[in-house]
């Protein structure tokens, strides 16, 4: 796409209007292309990532080395020459203020020959490199001088003031469209728009002391000074907080609006025989939850909780209590785990909680994708007949074969946010909807708590259960101590020696299963061979051919290989017949080997905090203390390294996840999209504007409980359109 130029626009152009109807047809493909942008909304809110300064004016007899510079000159020379290492050319310009020359450079931009004739003047900005002794600006933003306009070329004109002091907006860009397409395209957009009306009430702009929509567009994406970009920043990030909170808040009163069958513990029931035979008492959080679980349970409206809770921390036991009050009503649970090994773990752990008698009347059920017929067909039969009180699954349970007699709970494990789709999916699977319990071992901060999961109920279980033995941390920096890296093998058999068992965690299945693609991956910057990622293939081979774990006893574990092959490895672990495994994270939660006593986790700069500091829970479950060497090739002060330091220096999940939050810095703090679009968030960052969230849910809380409720703000409720997908439109249409 080589330039974007207004087509006809016919009829009034609204945040609405299709992108088409703006840039045309084939503008609009290759934005839709690039940023998934559809409409004027999507457009306008691909906000400029920073704001270049083109500098002072500055005469081309003293220009100072790579700093930012603006030159007011002539183009006197333009000359393109193909490049010698690989395809494509090199375009060469050369200007003049009367006193020096100067070379601008651009590469396989031939076509700004057309433009950047010989005689035309403008005023160029760009950063000063030394190329082979000259200097030159690379890929310099312009702008050039009509003509006529002999009065602006001149140095120290107001007009070349003006342009040199205005921010330049710098937008997120791919190599099909550039910053400065996207500026232009922005600009079409503008000056197409007619009304905007905005999503926040009058009331709240004028106490907040907010600009109207409109005019914030105009500031973020054409600022006259930097004061303006600045408040049109504070303006939308607001209203981004409050459209957000608005949506999760509407979703938490559709889901909550719809009747649900209370179930109660019985006494004498389930419950009750199950509590009467755990051989340890409840902590108190777990009591405290529980009593929450319960009394959700037992209302009209169905129950949306979600429990975070330290790995160990006891969420299947709390999980199991609310299955049995829900067996004790006569209805049954259905438990989604992510992975197979993690399904067919929760299937053993809850088998083993029960005991032989409840085990027997509740009949606990696994519904995997990888049964064989025979097995699938069983499952399916007790599972219709209500007979299976517990089914454990994966998302198999979703499919159209499943039907249940009577679902009244769903328990989802770990990470995997249950989306509004899975939800229709199950709701309609029960006479009415089941009550919703989502676990999780990442510890989540407050704000983030508020901006993903904000249409549930949060509770918390911080405390471990006693006799827990604590684990020691360590991080093993290869780029400083090269000659450690046997002492991690020896340590691995020493644990071995004393009859205790050791995970050993790669971030790749195979050497194939590079991170970066391409040949130049196997270089760096100074041309240094890369380390290769550790994988869990080459790594079980090295292991074995150790002498120091001749008699070991060792297997491997990834995603790879079959259900029943994981399974056969993780219960082989689990009875003490492996000594060491390798792996993948497919052990990363829910995995639980008592007598595992040591992790080695190979390249973990790879991982991330909460990753870490999952798969460090793994060890240190039984009587013996734990131990987990953190192995990094990273060098000292990068943010790989940082990010392993922090995980070794502290057991503590929630300080973990909010210096998470910290390390990320601009990044994506709330990882992968979740359901809709709502963690694509584009202003807000949940690390510093935790209290402008819970300002702006207050806001919108207000905003919905007014009379008229959301009809009563049209504005809002095409703003709550355009942020929600399709299946969640769609469920607050059922609701």
């Amino acid at each position: 796409m080589s330039s974007v130029s207004a087509p006809a626009v016919d009829g009034a152009i609204s945040l609405d209007s299709r992108l088409s109807g703006v840039l045309g047809g084939r503008t609009s493909s290759a934005f839709e292309k690039a940023f998934g942008m559809r409409t004027v909304s999507d457009l306008l809110s691909h906000y400029p990532r920073r704001y270049a300064k083109r500098g002072e004016l500055t005469a081309l007899a003293n220009l100072p080395l790579d700093e930012n510079v603006t030159i007011v000159a002539e183009v006197i020379r333009v000359q393109e020459r193909p490049m010698r290492a690989r395809r494509g050319s090199i375009l060469e310009v050369k200007i003049t203020d009367g006193e020096g020359i100067l070379t601008l450079t651009f590469f396989n931009q031939a076509w700004r020959a057309k433009e950047l004739v010989p005689g035309v003047r403008g005023i160029f900005a760009g950063k000063v490199s030394d190329y082979r002794g000259a200097l030159q600006l690379a890929h310099p933003d312009y702008e050039l001088f009509e003509p006529d306009a002999e009065n602006a070329v001149v140095p120290g004109s107001a007009a070349a003031k003006n342009w040199a002091q205005t921010p330049i907006p710098i937008y997120p860009a791919t190599g099909t469209v550039a910053s400065w397409q996207v500026q232009k395209a922005v600009a079409l957009a503008l000056d197409a728009l007619t009304d905007v009306p905005d999503p926040v009430p009058q009331r709240i702009v004028a106490e907040r002391g907010l600009l109207a929509l409109r005019t914030a567009y105009e500031y973020m994406h054409r600022p006259e000074k930097d004061a303006q970009w600045q408040r049109a920043r504070d303006t939308l990030r607001f209203h981004e907080a409050f459209v957000l909170q608005a949506a999760l808040l509407q979703q938490r009163a559709a889901s909550r609006a719809i009747a649900a069958t209370p179930r109660t513990a019985k006494t004498g029931g389930f419950l009750d025989r199950l509590d009467a035979v755990l051989p340890f008492e409840l902590t108190a959080d777990q009591a405290t939850v529980g009593a929450e679980i319960a009394r959700d349970l037992a209302d009209t409206a169905p129950m949306h909780r979600l429990v975070q809770g330290e790995v160990g921390s006891g969420k299947t036991l709390v999980a199991l209590r609310a299955m049995l009050a829900v067996a004790d009503s006569g209805g049954q649970a259905a438990l989604l785990a992510p992975t197979e090994v993690l399904a067919g773990q929760h299937l053993r752990s809850i088998v083993k909680m029960l005991g032989p008698d409840l085990s027997a009347d509740l009949m606990p059920t696994l519904l995997t994708g990888q049964l064989s017929t025979a097995e699938r067909k069983k499952a399916l039969l007790r599972t219709v007949s209500g007979q299976a009180r517990i089914v454990v699954g994966t998302h198999a349970l979703l499919g159209d074969a499943v039907t249940f007699f009577d679902l009244g709970l769903v328990v989802v494990d770990e990470q995997h946010r249950f989306g509004v789709e899975q939800r229709e999916a199950l709701r309609a699977k029960g006479g009415t909807p089941p009550h919703v319990l989502v676990l999780t071992a990442t510890p989540i901060p407050r704000t983030v708590a508020m901006t993903v999961f904000g249409d549930l109920d949060v509770s918390t279980i911080a405390q471990l259960p006693a006799g827990r033995q604590g684990i020691e941390s360590f991080v093993v920096p290869l780029a400083d101590r090269p000659g450690w890296e046997r002492r991690i093998w020896e340590r691995a058999a020493e644990e071995i020696a004393k009859g205790r068992q050791v995970f050993v965690v790669c971030p790749a299945i195979t050497g194939k299963d590079r991170e970066d693609d391409g040949e130049e991956a196997e270089q760096d910057e100074d041309g240094a061979p890369v380390r290769p990622i550790a994988n869990v293939e080459s790594v079980t081979a090295r292991v074995r051919a150790d002498p120091l774990f001749r008699d070991a006893r060792i297997g491997m574990l990834h995603g790879k290989l079959s259900s029943d092959a994981k399974d056969e490895i993780m219960r082989a672990f689990a009875a003490g017949d492996l000594d060491l495994i390798v792996a993948t994270t497919v052990i990363e939660v829910g995995v639980d080997v008592p007598n595992a006593s040591a992790m080695v986790i190979l390249d973990a700069d790879r991982f991330g905090v909460s990753q870490l500091h999952q798969l460090r829970g793994r060890v240190g479950r039984g009587g013996v203390p734990g131990l987990c060497l953190m192995v990094t090739s990273a060098e000292q002060e990068t943010l790989a390294r940082e990010r392993v330091e922090a995980v070794a220096a502290t057991l503590d999940g929630f300080e973990l996840a909010n210096i998470d939050l910290e390390l990320r810095r601009e990044g994506d703090v709330l990882g992968s999209r979740q359901s809709g679009g709502r963690s694509s968030l584009r202003l807000l960052r949940v690390v510093s504007d935790g209290e402008l969230i819970a300002e702006a849910r207050t806001a919108a809380q207000e905003t919905l409980d007014d009379d008229g409720g959301l009809s009563a703000h049209p504005a809002l409720a095409a703003a709550l359109a355009r942020r929600l997908d399709e299946s969640e439109r769609a469920f607050l249409g059922k609701s």
